[in-house]
């Protein structure tokens, strides 16, 4: 049976299995929107545990961005796929990018019925992050201006990162009657720009013998020892800025301790890698990443609101 005839029930759980795992993604996607919800709570000196319309619209409209986030790639990144990446999903044909284009709607109408139904008028913050998004699946209309300078294209594509915070942040703030952030937001909103920069790093990070044709990691971008570099430089500033965030909520020392851990074992895979860089020390990158930022949300939101 090929791509195009099988039951569309099976070619959508092949394409959820290859290009947004639940199993991989719920997790970092839960204690993202729980620590948003919960250091915005924090913030306002409520320590009650936050209410479950406001978590579970969080993380639902949260996950809904990043599968969102998803199929934008898919339409960004067709032309190159097709030439260099047929195995994937959308060029061999299991699903088209005209039903892609149908399920992200579908993701928008419900996250706007989840809005209306917490708060009418956090409607005005969701669409804040909904024209990013639409612009970075156009590139800004500066494809070739973004490509040819990788920096740049990072940066930019990794500011959707606090908008989507800053929404599920409100769901808590915006709710509670405030119609600005409350003071010391913007310390987590920096930790999720950042965040988004170690995992986009990590899962670049490859050995020679894993690179492909057409793929633009940070180990070909940048040789070995920069990216090495500019990875463990991401993870210094989140974690300052992490320091900094948790510090407005009185939980400084609690979260310095957690982040020389991670540190030191972010630092030992990197060694590792230097000093042999197989496909088995490369793939520690992707995990470490995850694992730091995955600490680092819930060092900033459930576990101190549980504390207090």
């Amino acid at each position: 049976m090929t791509n195009g005839t099988q039951p569309a029930a099976r070619r959508w759980i092949i394409y959820r299995h290859e290009r947004f795992p639940f199993l991989a993604h719920t997790p970092l996607i839960g204690a993202f929107s729980l620590s948003a919800v919960s250091f915005s709570s924090l913030l306002r000196n409520d320590t009650d545990a936050p209410s479950f319309d406001r978590l579970l619209v969080a993380f639902l409209t949260s996950l809904l961005f990043f599968l969102q986030l998803r199929i934008a790639d898919e339409f960004k990144d067709f032309e190159e796929d097709s030439r260099y990446r047929p195995y994937r999903p959308v060029p061999r044909g299991l699903v088209s990018l005209r039903e892609l284009g149908a399920v992200f709607a579908i993701g928008a109408v419900i996250q706007l019925l989840l809005a209306l139904r917490l708060e009418a008028s956090l409607v005005v913050l969701l669409v804040i992050p909904w024209i990013y998004l639409a612009l970075m699946t156009r590139e800004f209309f500066a494809r070739d201006y973004l490509k040819a300078r990788p920096i740049s294209y990072m940066w930019t594509h990794m500011l959707i990162m606090p908008l989507i915070d800053l929404y599920a942040t409100a769901c808590d703030w915006w709710v509670a009657g405030l119609r600005r952030p409350p003071t010391g937001l913007v310390w987590f909103l920096a930790v999720s720009f950042f965040n988004g920069i170690v995992i986009e790093i990590g899962r670049k990070i490859r050995a020679p013998e894993s690179e492909e044709a057409g793929v633009q990691t940070y180990t070909v971008l940048w040789g070995r020892t920069v990216a090495m570099q500019a990875w463990l430089g991401a993870l210094i500033l989140t974690g300052l800025f992490a320091w900094m965030a948790a510090r407005q909520i009185e939980f400084g020392t609690p979260v310095a301790a957690i982040l020389v851990l991670l540190l030191g074992a972010a630092t030992i895979v990197a060694w590792h890698f230097l000093k042999e860089p197989t496909p088995a020390h490369a793939r520690p990158f992707e995990v470490m990443s995850a694992l730091w930022t995955l600490m680092m949300y819930l060092s900033l939101g459930a576990i101190p609101i549980i504390l207090k």
